[in-house]
């Protein structure tokens, strides 16, 4: 993928993640109904994911398929933030989000857990 995913372009991403391949029209009715979206609107964005390689365009049928999976562009926008918010340090973006919000314990038992396997 070249590029940086805006959230319009996320959204149409999350219909592919969701549904899997889908066809312009499906694309653009779905968003229609979700955030009021035109089709005209849709088929700009979807064009704007194309042009990343982040959808591929298929025949016949416009059908739209991600290039990308939403992990690796989960762990892209993660690095972004650590990056760009916390000098690089995975560990004080850990402590920042455990200083704004109390874990429940099964939260903690997660984390640890997660803490536990990581590779």
């Amino acid at each position: 993928m070249t590029g940086k995913l805006f959230d319009s372009e996320r959204r149409v991403m999350e219909c592919l993640w969701d549904e899997g391949d889908l066809s312009a029209k499906e694309i653009a009715e779905r968003l229609n109904k979700k955030v009021g979206w035109s089709k005209t609107t849709t088929y700009t964005i979807i064009r704007k994911c194309v042009e990343k390689e982040a959808v591929e365009r298929r025949d016949p049928g416009f059908i739209c398929h991600p290039l990308i999976s939403r992990e690796s562009v989960q762990e892209q926008e993660t690095e972004d933030l650590i990056q760009r918010n916390f000098d690089g340090s995975a560990d004080l973006l850990v402590a920042s989000l455990l200083g704004s919000k109390r874990l429940s314990q099964e939260e903690i038992t997660r984390m640890k857990e997660r803490i536990k396997n990581w590779k």
